[in-house]
């Protein structure tokens, strides 16, 4: 009776063996870039400016700009604090800081914005990358004060990391952090695993990128933007990972146009009587306090920037920015997401943080999407997606 028993402790083993050692087989071929996943990394190129714009949070037609677009009825006190202009109000319209993309290191040409990225409003450009990768952002500062490009997730040496403070470093490493009126530089980022979804994850993760040379009035100024990166073994030729229909990126905050780097300006150019302004009066105040998703209030969101088509896969990459105030609960009306693999239709950010969500929706209609936050709610934070 011995015997038998002892082959089947040693059979045991042998299985537990095999076992154990089978995820860290699967791991290492399934993280060997361009291995068994059979993509091939490559080195993508983007060239990104700081340019000054005028940037209206409430773009409707002339003909309804008098009516909430999400309620049709007419504008009340409540939505004319934000929207409308006056002797002492600067109104919806505000000079901002947004990194705009271009064709090549000439600067001289814009990259068209393609129609399913037209809901990224302010937004920078949404830069694909996959695991494996390099990426090179060639960066030119348009702005009349300095400013960079800080990355989150991505990985990158002291001369890149975008940032100026006392850090022991110098030389070339700091110019990085503060890229003068008209400079460039080229920041190098890797893509190691590490920065690729993790075990928990979808096929595709969102990482962050802002000017960091003044961080908080740079990012009141508007200049953020999002990285999009997918596993190799799930990726298309342009980064794109190849299980999603959409991608689709949305930033809840509350933009506080009284700490831009803009405001003296914005007084002076969009209020009726400048002279007449206090900076400190609670009134004013309140009313540069853009409730916002990508610049926009009140849905006036163009609906077709958010259309989608029954039984596509979408992915919203979410993403929450400011101070002690920006705790958002983004809710969707009509359809479910899975986040992190429960189903919900109302996920959680706070400043700085980033949120994945799927959806595969089913129910045809307009739908609301909007913080339910209640004094978001009234102060404009909602917007409209379309299913067709």
């Amino acid at each position: 009776m011995k015997a038998p028993g002892g082959r089947g402790r040693i059979a045991l083993l042998a299985v537990l063996a095999v076992l154990v050692a089978t995820p860290i087989v699967v791991s290492a071929a399934c993280s060997s870039a361009g291995g068994a996943t059979g993509y091939a990394p490559r080195t993508r190129t983007y060239y990104l400016a700081a340019d000054e714009v005028r940037w209206n949070y409430y773009p409707v037609p002339a003909n309804s700009a008098d009516r909430n677009a999400l309620t049709g009825k007419p504008l009340g006190d409540t939505e004319n604090t934000f929207l409308l202009r006056g002797p002492d109000r600067i109104g919806s319209t505000y000079l901002k800081s947004l990194y705009r993309e271009y064709t090549d290191a000439t600067f001289t040409k814009l990259s068209p914005r393609p129609p399913q990225w037209e809901h990224l409003g302010m937004l920078g450009p949404a830069l694909h990358a996959v695991v494996g990768d390099r990426v090179d952002i060639v960066f030119k500062n348009n702005l009349d004060h300095p400013a960079s490009i800080h990355m989150h997730g991505l990985e990158y040496d002291k001369k890149d990391e975008g940032a100026p403070y006392v850090d022991g470093a110098g030389g070339e490493s700091r110019l990085d952090g503060q890229v003068p009126p008209g400079g460039t530089h080229t920041y190098h980022y890797m893509v190691p695993e590490r920065s690729g979804p993790g075990p928990m994850d979808p096929s595709s993760i969102m990482w962050m990128y802002h000017s960091h040379t003044e961080e908080v009035t740079d990012d009141y100024a508007g200049l953020t933007g999002a990285v999009l990166v997918t596993r190799a073994d799930a990726a298309r030729a342009d980064g794109t990972p190849s299980d999603v229909d959409r991608e689709i990126v949305l930033q809840f905050q509350v933009q506080d146009e009284n700490q831009s780097s803009y405001l003296d300006r914005n007084i002076t150019t969009f209020a009726g009587r400048p002279d007449s302004v206090q900076k400190d009066d609670e009134g004013f105040v309140e009313s540069n306090l853009m409730h916002s998703i990508n610049g926009y209030l009140y849905g006036s969101q163009p609906l077709e920037s958010l259309a989608f088509r029954r039984g596509e896969h979408i992915r919203w990459y979410l993403m929450g920015m400011g101070t002690e105030v920006d705790l958002h609960t983004p809710h969707w009306h009509g359809n479910t997401v899975t986040f992190m693999g429960m189903r919900t239709d109302v996920v959680s950010l706070l400043p700085a943080t980033m949120v994945v969500a799927d959806m595969t929706p089913d129910a045809p209609g307009s739908w609301l999407l909007h913080c339910h936050v209640n004094d978001h709610i009234t102060a404009g934070m909602s917007t409209r997606y379309q299913v067709k």
